[in-house]
């Protein structure tokens, strides 16, 4: 058993207070990706979702949260969010901004409430999988609550992995 077992996050405390149903599942993280989630979870790479965090020339930073099936495509996140350009933010940025280390960002409860940006795909499944806002610590919820919780935009944000997109610079896993 792992010891932060009672332990809730502040993705959970916002999921709690809206009255969103969901399931914690915790695993002993040893590398960081969505690939890693779903073999230590037993369940589909299609039902991960990574958060990116991302900065647009116009909006400042977005969340953009994608199965682990798909690659993110910067120019499709422009287009959805209203932006000219987008790009990852540094690694180094990462806590700063949304108050979450990486490989455990949360679309929930960070420093601020960035807009967030779910792939249209996320909705084909009855739930996803989202960091709970630290490493080794997932929420299983559904993805509509996801929407609902973050007032989030549903949108087409990549190319399933191993399409032939384009290469991403400096990629991270949220």
């Amino acid at each position: 058993m792992l010891a932060f077992l009672t332990m809730k996050t502040r993705a959970m405390h916002l999921l709690d207070r809206s009255g969103v149903s969901y399931t914690v599942r915790e695993f002993q993280e040893e590398e960081l990706g969505a690939e890693e989630v779903a073999e230590k979870l037993g369940i589909p790479l299609d039902q991960v979702c990574k958060t990116l965090v991302v900065r647009g020339d116009r909006t400042g930073v977005v969340l953009a949260c994608l199965p682990g099936t798909t690659t993110l495509s910067l120019k499709s996140l422009a287009r959805a969010s209203n932006n000219k350009q987008v790009a990852l933010v540094e690694t180094d940025d990462i806590l700063r901004l949304t108050g979450y280390i990486r490989g455990g960002v949360s679309p929930l409860g960070g420093k601020k409430a960035y807009p967030v940006y779910l792939d249209a795909r996320a909705l084909a499944q009855p739930t996803i999988s989202i960091s709970a806002g630290m490493r080794g610590m997932q929420i299983v919820l559904a993805p509509q609550d996801l929407i609902r919780v973050t007032l989030g935009t549903v949108a087409p944000l990549g190319d399933p992995t191993g399409s032939g997109g384009p290469p991403q610079r400096k990629r991270h896993d949220g």
